[in-house]
C-alpha cells in the first residue's frame, strides 16, 4: 500500500519541485537582467572602436567591463556622500573626480583596458565593498569603543585605497604627459634653431 502510495505521489513531487526551478530561474533571471543589460551600442561608439580595429569580442569585453565600472562609480558616489567621514576622505584625494576621469580616458583609449587593471578588478570594487560596510556599521543604533575602533580603521583602509586610486591615475596618463614632454622638447630645439638662424642672419 505504501509502494502504490508513493507510486502516485512521485510524479507529482517531480512536477512541483519543477514548476519550483522554473519560477526560481524566471526569478533571478528577471532580478539580474537589468544588472546585465548592456546600453545600446550608438554609430559613433561603433565607428570608434572600428577604427582602433578592435574585434566583436573585444569590443563586448570592454563593453561589459566599462558598465560593470560604471555602476561601481555610482554606487562609490551615493556611498561617499552618505557619510561626513567618507565625504572628507573624498575631498581630500578626490575619489570620486579621479575615478570619473580614469573612466572617461578609458572611453577614449579602450586598447589601454590592461593598464587599469588594478583600478577596474581591485582598487574602485575594494572601495565599493569597503564604503558600504562602513555605513552599514555607523548605521548600528547602539555603539561599543569596539565599534568606533572598527569605523576608525576601516576609514583608514578607505583613505589608503582612495591614494591607490589617484596613482591608478596618474600612471595610466603618464604616457600622455611623457609625449607632451617629448613633444615641448621638440618645439624647445625647433624655437632654439630658429632663434640661432636669426641671430646669424643679422
Amino acid at each position: 500500500m505504501l509502494r502504490i502510495t508513493l507510486g502516485i505521489h512521485t510524479p507529482v513531487i517531480a512536477v512541483v519541485l519543477l514548476i519550483l526551478m522554473v519560477l526560481l530561474f524566471m526569478g533571478s533571471k528577471k532580478k539580474n537582467g537589468p544588472e546585465e543589460q548592456l546600453p545600446n551600442l550608438t554609430k559613433t561608439k561603433e565607428e570608434h572602436y572600428a577604427n582602433l580595429g578592435m574585434t566583436d569580442q573585444e569590443i563586448n569585453f570592454f563593453r561589459d567591463t566599462m558598465n560593470i565600472t560604471k555602476k561601481q562609480i555610482v554606487q562609490l558616489q551615493e556611498n561617499m556622500s552618505a557619510s561626513t567621514k567618507l565625504r572628507a576622505i573624498d575631498l581630500r584625494n578626490d575619489t570620486l573626480r579621479v575615478s570619473k576621469a580614469l573612466f572617461k580616458e578609458l572611453v577614449k583609449e579602450p586598447k589601454k583596458l590592461h593598464l587599469a587593471n588594478h583600478f577596474l578588478y581591485t582598487h574602485l570594487p575594494n572601495l565599493v565593498d569597503l564604503t558600504s560596510k562602513y555605513l552599514e556599521i555607523d548605521d548600528h543604533e547602539i555603539k561599543n569603543k569596539q565599534t568606533y575602533e572598527k569605523l576608525e580603521e576601516s576609514a583608514q583602509i578607505i583613505d589608503q585605497v582612495s591614494k591607490l586610486i589617484k596613482k591608478d591615475y596618474e600612471q595610466f596618463v603618464s604616457d600622455d604627459l611623457e609625449d607632451l614632454d617629448l613633444e615641448i622638447n621638440v618645439a624647445k630645439n625647433s624655437l632654439k634653431r630658429d632663434n640661432e638662424n636669426n641671430n646669424n642672419q643679422e
